[in-house]
């Protein structure tokens, strides 16, 4: 198991690495003048030139990607030319609601797609509407589900909010406001905070759901056919537990790497939805330093993103091995 651990957490780390080489090469490459973007359009060319001596921007290609990768190690990420902060701290007040809705999204899409799983391999009587629902909706792209979203239960019905957090201050400490007005015991900001999250996380979730549903429901079919479980129903075993006991813990592993890889997806898709819902994360963050070519907000948020998706799934894995064995025999 620790040798296991140990490969799993090195690659994790070359991966990491490579990642943040590809980073640095594409700020390099791109167009644009990092040292004139932080100084202003209007400044004189002497200026532009003492701020690219003082950013260090003449110094040898991996000079600075050392000087970068030595930052990103200890969470200095640079100073956004756009809002003039530390990488660091705007990534502190950002990723927290990110974090809550994604989060939020996940716990949603499992349930779900749980429901999609089980409800047709055990032949649920009236299930089969929900299961067309749930697909039709994940043919849709993430967009479109939250413009109709917003059509349909503010515009029309006017049962939930068309976006933001709601109108009560998050009082620490977490940053997720969810979190945060439950632990303070505020009632009133809680439910408030819930029913702003209900139509992003909503709309997050589907695709998701579904793509882990379908792996769901294969394993579980394919495990109700073999002769472990046969011998378990002969010894007159419910099929309450035979699911419970035999089935679902050998349908786990699939599932698991299934959900890992959405959730990834999740935060790099969260992008568009916080920008249809005016949700303060960091996709609104992404989107806001593209257009103004703030290379080290960009860098920033590739690399927390990639980092996330990376250790989700090295923790997916660890788990696999938890909930099988023999995947570490492998």
């Amino acid at each position: 198991m620790l040798r296991f651990l140990a490969r799993r957490l090195g690659a994790a780390v070359v991966i990491l690495l490579v990642l943040s080489f590809v980073v640095f090469f594409l700020q390099q490459v791109s167009p644009g003048d990092p040292a004139r973007a932080y100084v202003g359009a209007n400044a004189s060319t002497a200026t532009v030139d003492a701020e690219r001596e003082q950013l260090g921007l003449d110094d040898p290609f991996f000079v600075q990607y050392g000087r970068f990768l030595a930052g990103a190690v200890t969470g200095d990420l640079g100073r956004s030319l756009r809002t003039r902060h530390a990488v660091t701290d705007d990534l502190q007040t950002y990723l927290p609601a990110t974090a809550e809705l994604v989060l939020a999204a996940f716990g949603l899409a499992l349930v779900l797609a749980a429901l999609f799983a089980l409800s047709a391999t055990r032949r649920w009587p009236g299930a089969a509407p929900l299961r067309g629902v749930l697909l039709v909706l994940a043919s849709a792209p993430p967009f479109l589900l939250a413009l109709v979203g917003i059509i349909v239960f503010f515009g029309r019905l006017g049962w939930l909010p068309a976006g933001g957090r709601g109108d009560y201050v998050d009082p620490g400490p977490t940053g997720m406001l969810v979190l945060d007005t439950l632990l303070h015991g505020q009632t009133d900001a809680f439910l408030d905070a819930v029913w702003h999250l209900v139509l992003p996380a909503t709309v997050l979730a589907i695709a998701p759901a579904v793509a882990i549903g379908r792996i769901f429901r294969a394993s579980l079919d394919g495990a109700l056919e073999t002769d472990y479980v046969r011998t378990a129903r002969s010894k007159g075993l419910t099929e309450r537990r035979v699911l419970a006991h035999h089935v679902v813990r050998n349908s786990v592993g699939p599932t698991l790497a299934m959900a890992g890889l959405q959730l990834g997806f999740m935060f790099a898709g969260v992008v568009v939805v916080e920008q249809v819902f005016s949700w303060p994360g960091i996709g609104n963050y992404l989107a806001a330093s593209i257009p103004v070519a703030d290379f080290p907000a960009i860098a920033g948020v590739t690399l927390v993103l990639g980092a996330v998706y990376v250790l989700t799934n090295t923790l997916v894995d660890l788990l696999q091995a938890v909930c099988d064995p023999r995947v570490v025999a492998e």
